[in-house]
């Protein structure tokens, strides 16, 4: 039971993540491609495609820390395990629960972040005149992706594999 529930949810998040990463890497390629294309060949400067390409790489960053706790890719010691095999067990679950203790800080500062934000009607992008709040509401969002995927990764490590086997 609980091996297909974490393979659902996984498989939902990867979708959600990998669609949302290749979206906003393609908005923001093709802005960044029409603003050199109308430079070079018209003089005309796309005065928004800067702050277009800034935001979706904020995004794609939290995202992408998402996707890494899935792939096992975050940083974490990995010389001492090697070292000692008999810390492998231990220094996996100190890794475990600093992601967790990053992805609640990321839930509460985030959430403080965007409220704060929020408030403040005159927190708009500097071109494009977007309410910052929504790009700050990313933070808490990953925020639970993350803890949430935490959850089940350590669990798999807990029973001795992935979901998927």
């Amino acid at each position: 039971m609980w091996k297909k529930t974490a393979r659902v949810i996984d498989k939902t998040l990867a979708f959600v993540e990998e669609w949302s990463l290749f979206i906003a890497v393609m908005l923001a390629l093709v802005a960044a491609l029409a603003n050199v294309f109308l430079r070079k060949f018209t003089h005309v400067n796309l005065f928004w495609s800067d702050e277009v390409v800034r935001k979706v790489i904020f995004f794609t960053t939290y995202v992408g820390a998402s996707a890494a706790v899935r792939s096992r890719s975050l940083i974490r010691i990995d010389a001492l395990p090697q070292l000692f095999p008999l810390f492998k067990r231990g220094v996996t679950l100190l890794s475990h629960l600093a992601a967790l203790f990053f992805a609640g800080l990321m839930v509460w500062l985030g959430w403080r972040m965007t409220a704060m934000v929020h408030a403040d009607e005159f927190a708009l992008t500097s071109t494009l005149r977007i309410p910052e709040w929504k790009f700050y509401a990313v933070l808490p969002v990953i925020g639970v992706l993350m803890f949430i995927r935490t959850l089940i990764v350590m669990v798999e490590d807990w029973q001795g594999g992935p979901s998927g086997d």
